[in-house]
């Protein structure tokens, strides 16, 4: 042992090499880590190791000289990548946008989850649109559903309220006499965030009988996939719901009040990826201390005693 812990010592392109080794695993596993917590739904999981099944046999087939069976492989799993590239265009979007602002160590952190909106919430909201509509003033309101929307997805983040959600408090904002009647109103679960939100236009091709609103409301839905947008007409009093950058209209109160319940009921099962992946990491140290030579291993014991004799001296 002394003579190959001798020679490790002397040996710098070794070393070196160990040292690049290492770096190169550390650095998958963050970026393994960053994606697991981005996508964070348990179905897209299974996407995710499904294409990475997909991999390994691709691999090993082309280990094993099996040509045609490899290039079958190959091509599902270039296949596979695209349209999971379609899938999650948004959680890529989100990553893209983060690396491009130099926010690498906010990706480390688990997104947090809005919280779901109450049948009595989803009441206020519905008695709102349905007396806009009839008086024909218009509106357009922002719901989140699975996470907290980044305000830099707006043009104009509004004024902040944090107000409780009410149907009196959401027809007085869109009055016309009203200062913040223009924008959109940030419902984030049981609380109006804020209001006189401007949000992007939609690029899409639209029909002419769309305004600003509703091309607001296609725009944000196609930037964030998790919200859903209201749109009341002042033209015509018509309502409408916008998803995924597809408008449902024309709506009657009593289908939006539907709708809503059925989305907000969906419960969204997710991973605790980031426990699971802190107690991995601490067995692969644990099991990596066994193959370190006796003068680098530091028992626990041994760590316990030194953070005592620290306490004891300060």
């Amino acid at each position: 042992m002394g003579s190959l812990l001798k020679q490790w010592l002397t040996n710098p392109g070794w070393t070196q090499s160990l040292l690049l080794h290492g770096i190169d695993v550390v650095l998958v596993l963050m970026l393994t880590y960053m994606v697991l917590v981005i996508i964070g739904d348990r179905r897209t999981l299974w996407m995710v190791r499904g294409l990475i099944v997909l991999m390994l046999a691709s691999a090993l087939s082309k280990a094993l000289s099996l040509q045609l069976l490899s290039f079958v492989l190959e091509k599902l799993v270039i296949g596979s990548a695209v349209a999971m590239a379609f899938m999650l265009q948004a959680e890529f979007r989100r990553l893209l946008e983060q690396l491009g602002r130099g926010e690498i160590w906010q990706l480390l952190k688990p997104a947090t989850e809005a919280v779901p909106k109450s049948d009595s919430v989803i009441d206020e909201i519905v008695d709102a649109v349905k007396e806009l509509s009839q008086n024909r003033t218009g509106a357009l309101l922002i719901l989140e559903t699975n996470r907290p929307i980044d305000e830099r997805d707006f043009s104009v983040p509004g004024v902040k309220l944090n107000a409780e959600v009410s149907k009196e408090l959401l027809q007085t904002i869109f009055q016309t006499s009203t200062l913040l009647h223009d924008g959109a109103v940030l419902i984030r679960g049981s609380r109006l965030a804020a209001a006189g939100v401007i949000l992007p236009l939609s690029e899409r091709s639209a029909s002419r009988q769309l305004g600003t609103r509703h091309r607001a409301a296609m725009g944000i839905t196609e930037r964030v996939e998790q919200c859903l947008c209201i749109v009341v007409s002042e033209e015509t009093g018509s309502i409408s719901l916008a998803e995924g950058g597809i408008l449902n209209r024309p709506l009657t109160s009593s289908k939006l009040r539907e709708l809503l319940i059925a989305r907000f009921s969906q419960s969204v099962e997710r991973e605790p990826v980031a426990p699971q992946l802190r107690s991995l990491g601490r067995q692969f140290i644990d099991r990596l201390k066994l193959f370190l030579p006796p003068p680098f291993r530091i028992s626990k014991s041994a760590s316990r005693r030194k953070n005592d004799s620290k306490a004891n001296r300060s």
